[in-house]
């Protein structure tokens, strides 16, 4: 009999698919984070892996900034018909209505920060006990020190001083009620991983991923895509470049980078070759402060 051999990459699937289904047996009401970004879609391409020929077992839950790139929105419905499944979108404009919660007013306003109040209504009103999101370690330092099931408080909350072990990959999803559990399935994987992945298992993405021109203003070496999202000065110069993007937020707040990759090799070999996070190179919102992300995480964010 030839030796059973998984490579790095089975063996990251091998995990997350495990942990799919340890969310399937221990949750009652999960939901899928879905935001039409690589990640998330890595985690749709993962979940079918776990359980078909069965239903697909999660809704797909996207909290709606109302700044996101048409790309992704269309990719996000696009995906959700394919494999059948039933897409959940809550608004944050709503909220800010609903709540009379203060626009941000800034160059780049990012609504990042108040995802986190419709998303919490979301669970509240759905009674969600679990949801499912694409967050990576190697993504920003909040993120490397959380759990793969990161248990929230009543509130929503995450207090990273009290974190249950994770030994031998034995997940402990108990809650009172109230609480809720984030689980990240692919909090072991790199940006490589996922490119790697991607690459061998032909998954399709948003073309926005892929070298496009775009244009944009450039703002402390950042590419900001122009779009009615953002505040335009006059001293502001509108150019046209060859970008793609690394990760996909919302347009207020995710810069480009200047590339050539059209192809999956392409991007692979840039990502190989750079020497900072993708969350580091392009995402705004992150560099409101040191603890950006973590100060978002304790107050509900994903």
């Amino acid at each position: 009999m030839d030796k059973y051999y998984l490579d790095y990459l089975d063996q990251l699937e091998s995990e997350a698919i495990h942990i799919f289904r340890e969310v399937a047996s221990q949750f009652e009401k999960p939901a899928l984070l879905f935001s039409g970004g690589k990640d998330s879609i890595t985690l749709v391409h993962l979940a079918l892996k776990a359980f078909r020929p069965g239903n697909f077992p999660f809704p797909l839950l996207h909290i709606d900034t109302g700044h996101n790139f048409p790309e992704a929105l269309q990719f996000r419905d696009a995906l959700a018909d394919e494999i059948g499944g039933t897409l959940i979108v809550r608004k944050v404009e709503d909220t800010i209505r609903a709540k009379n919660l203060p626009e941000p007013k800034s160059k780049f306003a990012s609504r990042n920060a108040l995802q986190t109040f419709t998303l919490l209504d979301a669970i509240e009103e759905f009674k969600f006990d679990a949801c499912i999101g694409g967050a990576r370690r190697d993504e920003e330092k909040a993120r490397a020190k959380e759990r793969i099931f990161s248990v929230r408080d009543e509130f929503g909350q995450w207090d990273p001083k009290l974190q249950r072990p994770e030994l031998w990959n034995t997940y402990n999803g108990k809650i009172h009620k109230g609480e809720n559990v984030r689980v990240f399935p692919i909090s072991n994987w790199t940006e490589l991983d996922i490119w790697n992945y991607i690459k061998r298992h032909r998954i399709t993405l948003p073309s926005i991923y892929f070298a496009h021109q775009r244009e944009v203003i450039e703002y402390e070496g950042q590419l900001v895509a122009v779009s009615p999202f953002i505040q335009i000065a006059e001293t502001d110069v509108v150019t046209t470049r060859q970008v793609r993007y690394r990760t996909v937020g919302d347009m207020s707040c995710t810069a480009a980078i200047e590339s050539n990759a059209k192809h999956i090799d392409d991007i692979i070999a840039e990502i190989i070759a750079t020497k900072t996070s993708e969350r580091g190179e392009t995402r705004i919102d992150d560099k409101v402060s040191e603890a950006a992300m973590e100060d978002r995480k304790k107050n509900g964010y994903f």
